[in-house]
């Protein structure tokens, strides 16, 4: 028996007019725009609790939240079968601002044309034409508005500390010697191409949308956050959703709407959430002891992610980050930081970037590039003496799908997570070329001069068996899961494009788990346009008018750009 079954359980007296579950990327976005009307209660419920920590609001610190705890559901994949049978680490945010304070403040809106696809998936209304006035409405760009870019909007987005070190205007010079485009701003007319990296970052601190959106509105009267509250399950009257059922400090408490329940917790969150609620394939349901609400099947398939490894050079100049790694270097930088907000302590490191196709024949990039002038491991920490630098790499496209699928009808249990990477051909070829096509880039003139030797995957990685064999071994998620409650009205779709949940009434879901395929970049940026445009719909508001904006395709991708296309795009 749960925990529900055998604790005492409160019903709260006030009703509100909003409940919405999980403070996080698109969470905080709707409680600031739900309670922007006076008229409109709205409770915000999060499991987490306070994202005041140093380690969050510092931007450099960026590898410490993600793997604390406190902060993070410290999610695990079933053993992949396509990766040697290894689990993967999938943490998501558990505090105010969810993911995007553990994030890595990667700002990338995606191509235009993931978001054309999203509507060839059966969302209507969500092709760029209609997005891209969201993804400005959001947005306060630090060089100003325009017809792609926003200038008021809550989030603040930068360039970090202006490419200070000459690695980051190599890797680019790198990738147009080797004959791709420069792009002096991707989230623009033109994402194809290299060219500086966006973050969002505000005068030196992580700008999460506990930030940008929610610290501000929860001076409001209207709006009520509870944190440390786990959401057990929504609760039905028929197949109207009329509230949720959560517990606090060991109690367990009832709260009821008056006219919806917005699901916010994540594209893990969501769909475990729904089908503990009894939402979602009938076996599946059945086989964890929830009692069938209404059939979905659809609910926690469709997963999907990102998968990237890195590439490792030694640096022949003493330039790189790696001789600021010790701990009496990171000290200093934390008690400049602490000062005034300054110096390295404010940028996440990754100031340059790239988007190519890896076949001539894609209508839009499939590939993405970090960059980073160091050489150290996950955790932070050195990955070898000496200078060096690394190219995170990613195929961005993948065509392998995967599930989220509750396991007990105990909410503490987590759900079961199979992401079937590399299960698809075509994703083992994508990183195949992402290894050829990175060599041809970081050997080109415009790295001679700091290029040492490949450390990793080290040159005795040749063939397409030798390849395959180190991604196996080597990916890690780039910790983008979505996708696992597609927005659509095919048979295994679970919202429809207002963001409802099909079958039943008086529930959305409003998160990246509603994307119906993976856009080519992070997530961060989509999931809050996203939530900006749902909370509009769930107002009744008529939605922004139509973009017109040009998108630029960067056709004949291979023809030599260099004659053509200025150097130190960074300097326009």
């Amino acid at each position: 028996m749960t925990a529900t079954m055998t604790t005492a359980i409160t019903t709260t007296k006030k009703k509100y007019d909003y409940i919405i579950v999980g403070a996080g990327s698109a969470g905080c976005v709707l409680a600031n725009r739900l309670s922007e009307d006076p008229n409109n209660s709205v409770l915000l419920l999060e499991t987490g609790g306070s994202d005041k920590s140093i380690f969050i609001q510092m931007p450099t610190a960026l590898s410490i939240p993600m793997n604390t705890p406190k902060y993070t559901w410290q999610f695990e994949t079933d053993p992949e079968p396509y990766l040697d049978n290894r689990r993967m680490h999938c943490p998501r945010g558990k505090v105010l601002g969810g993911s995007s304070s553990i994030n890595g403040m990667v700002y990338v809106r995606g191509h235009a044309h993931d978001f054309n696809e999203w509507q060839q998936h059966g969302a209507e209304g969500w092709d760029y034409a209609h997005c891209l006035p969201y993804f400005k409405k959001a947005e306060s760009w630090a060089f100003g508005g325009d017809d792609y870019r926003g200038d008021v909007g809550p989030l603040a987005v930068n360039n970090g500390n202006q490419m200070k070190n000459p690695l980051y205007q190599a890797f680019v010079d790198a990738g147009v010697d080797a004959g791709y485009l420069a792009t002096a701003d991707y989230n623009g007319a033109q994402q194809e191409g290299f060219g500086p990296m966006h973050m969002t970052v505000k005068n030196g601190v992580r700008w999460s949308t506990a930030n940008a959106y929610l610290r501000p509105a929860m001076k409001r009267k209207n709006l009520t956050v509870v944190t440390h509250a786990l959401t057990h399950k929504v609760l039905f009257e028929g197949k109207a959703a009329a509230g949720v059922r959560y517990e606090r400090k060991g109690e367990m408490v009832d709260v009821f709407t008056t006219k919806e329940v917005i699901l916010s917790a994540g594209s893990i969150g969501s769909p475990h959430l729904l089908q503990l609620s009894g939402v979602g394939e009938a076996k599946t349901l059945a086989a964890a002891g929830v009692d069938l609400v209404h059939e979905l099947p659809g609910v926690g398939e469709n997963l999907q992610d990102h998968l990237e490894f890195y590439f490792q050079f030694k640096c022949t100049q003493p330039i790189s980050l790696n001789g600021q790694l010790g701990p009496l270097s990171k000290l200093k930088i934390g008690v400049q930081w602490i000062l005034d907000k300054s110096g390295l302590g404010t940028t996440n490191h990754f100031e340059s970037c790239g988007f190519i196709r890896s076949k001539p024949d894609l209508a839009w990039p499939d590939l993405q590039y970090h960059f980073l002038p160091a050489a150290m491991r996950y955790d932070g920490k050195e990955a070898f003496a000496g200078h060096g630098f690394q190219v995170h790499i990613g195929h961005n496209k993948p065509k392998s799908r995967g599930s989220v699928k509750i396991s007990s009808s105990d909410p503490k249990v987590h759900p079961k997570i199979l992401f079937n990477y590399l299960e698809h051909q075509d994703d083992i070829q994508g990183f195949r070329d992402c290894v050829r096509l990175t060599r041809e880039i970081i050997n080109q003139p415009g790295l001679d001069a700091y290029r040492g030797e490949e450390i990793q995957p080290g040159m005795a990685v040749q063939t397409d068996e030798q390849i395959d064999t180190f991604v196996r071994q080597s990916v890690e998620s780039a910790y983008h899961p979505s996708c696992s409650c597609k927005m659509g009205v095919d048979e295994m779709a679970v919202v429809d494009p207002q963001t409802r949940v099909h079958g039943v009434s008086g529930l959305r879901v409003v998160d990246s788990s509603i994307f119906p395929t993976i856009p080519n970049g992070n997530l961060n940026a989509p999931t809050i346009m996203l939530a900006e445009r749902a909370a509009d719909l769930i107002l009744g508001k008529t939605p922004l008018p139509a973009s017109d904006a040009e998108v630029r395709l960067g056709a004949d991708w291979q023809t030599k750009q260099r004659q053509n296309t200025p150097k130190r795009v960074f300097n326009n």
